[in-house]
């Protein structure tokens, strides 16, 4: 068996695993790691391997980190994070205006940083309150992921979409935002159906970092933050409105917060994840390196004399959907883009279902996004047990309904024909 074969399956069960098994190699350090490998045999030329990068995709995930940090380092979202905690409404509606922040948020800016920062803090609230967190983890968990899917930029699986295929803002909305806000319902309704008899405080375990050592929350900079609000606004209409490439106005947008005169740039640098860009730019290697062995377009071949056909949008929307809870979202996007390159005008459509199979099954195990891993490792931080099993007992029904949604939208614009854009 050829050795790129090997190395490819090897990453790419660490994708799935998380790890190397038997090795301390996470997924990040196995595409680095076999990207290299592959160079060093020449299984690719080194300049082939820097060709494979797609660098718009990379450009403009590092701009939209830039973006996103400076709302971080403002304190917009520990301040928000506090704002609708301190909130004195019932629980039910609690619920209900957290997942419509955290979809929101996550179709605006980068859906991992949100988790990041709000989690923490929300941690910190419920408990205060003494209510039971774990539907309130949920809830924003399931947002982030369910929300990403309504923008271009929601996540870095759409952004590899958008460099990728090269589509529409617009149009890409148009498609997705309908059945994102409905899926954003149906996730409030089923965790405020599960949890109607428990929303007090659930009993604790003795945490690792107890939340009263935790930093405190940011002070809310309203200068920084309505800075970074207009910038962001001004992002998304160029986005909409501009045939400006998506990753040049991202920089632009960038550029401009980076030049502070109150905040230092390594302030907001060191919330841009390193580890994900450089993630991606192995697997774009690894990718390569195995296209080249022709294997990729003769396993296309056999699907294709089998029935499947990867240019229908529902089959694609389920494709996505059952690898991404194997593999993760961006490796699944990475591995099934190039073969939409010549799709047509279809492409839009197949492309908003490749991101709504891959958010909507994230939420069915904890493993399926790097968001419900955040939150879960968060929560155990603060001494709040969310195992596999209660995660799942509220993720499967979401998942279960929401992908259902999706596919009844995909199905029906395919049949119709009629796009709505």
């Amino acid at each position: 068996m050829d050795i790129t074969v090997i190395i490819f399956a090897l990453v790419y069960l660490a994708m799935g695993l998380g790890h190397l098994p038997g090795l301390k190699i996470d997924r990040t350090g196995s595409a680095v790691l076999g990207a290299m490998l592959l160079i060093i045999l020449g299984k690719i030329a080194p300049t082939a391997a820097w060709a494979a990068i797609d660098f718009n995709t990379i450009g403009l995930l590092f701009a939209l980190m830039v973006v996103s940090s400076a709302f971080i380092v403002s304190g917009f979202y520990d301040w928000l994070a506090q704002y609708i905690g301190g909130l004195n409404v019932m629980p039910s509606t609690l619920l209900a205006i957290l997942i419509a922040v955290s979809g929101v948020l996550s179709a605006l800016l980068t859906n991992d940083v949100i988790m990041v920062t709000m989690t923490p803090i929300l941690c910190g609230i419920t408990l205060t309150r003494r209510l039971n967190p774990i539907p309130f983890l949920l809830g924003i968990c399931f947002a982030a992921n369910i929300g990403s899917a309504g923008t271009l930029i929601g996540s870095p699986k759409n952004m590899i979409l958008s460099e990728t295929m090269h589509l529409s803002f617009s149009q890409f909305s148009a498609i997705t935002l309908l059945p994102t806000v409905l899926s954003l319902l149906v996730s409030w309704v089923v965790l405020a159906w599960f949890y109607r008899n428990r929303w007090q405080s659930a009993p604790m375990d003795s945490p690792e970092k107890p939340s009263s050592v935790l930093p405190p929350p940011k002070k809310l900079n309203r200068i920084e933050t309505v800075k970074a609000g207009i910038i962001t606004l001004a992002l998304i209409t160029a986005f909409i409105f501009t045939e400006w490439p998506h990753m040049l106005a991202a920089m632009a947008a960038a550029s401009l917060l980076l030049l502070n005169r109150r905040i230092s740039s390594s302030d907001m640098l060191k919330h841009v994840d390193g580890n994900l860009l450089l993630l991606l730019m192995g697997l774009f290697i690894v990718n390569a390196a195995m296209s080249a062995t022709g294997l990729p377009q003769e396993a296309v071949n056999w699907l294709h004399h089998a029935g499947i056909d990867l240019h229908s949008p529902t089959q694609i929307f389920i494709i996505s959907a059952v690898v991404s809870d194997l593999i993760s979202n961006n490796p699944t996007v990475m591995l099934l883009t190039p073969f939409l390159a010549d799709a047509g005008q279809i492409k839009i459509l197949l492309a908003a279902a490749i991101s709504m199979g891959a958010s909507f099954s994230s939420n069915a195990v904890i493993f399926g996004s790097l968001a419900g891993i955040i939150v879960i490792e968060q929560a155990k931080l603060n001494g709040i047990k969310l195992g596999l099993g209660e995660f799942m007992r509220a993720g499967i029904p979401v998942t279960v309904i929401t992908m259902a949604l999706g596919i009844f939208w995909i199905y029906f614009l395919d049949l119709s024909g009629n796009y709505p854009f």
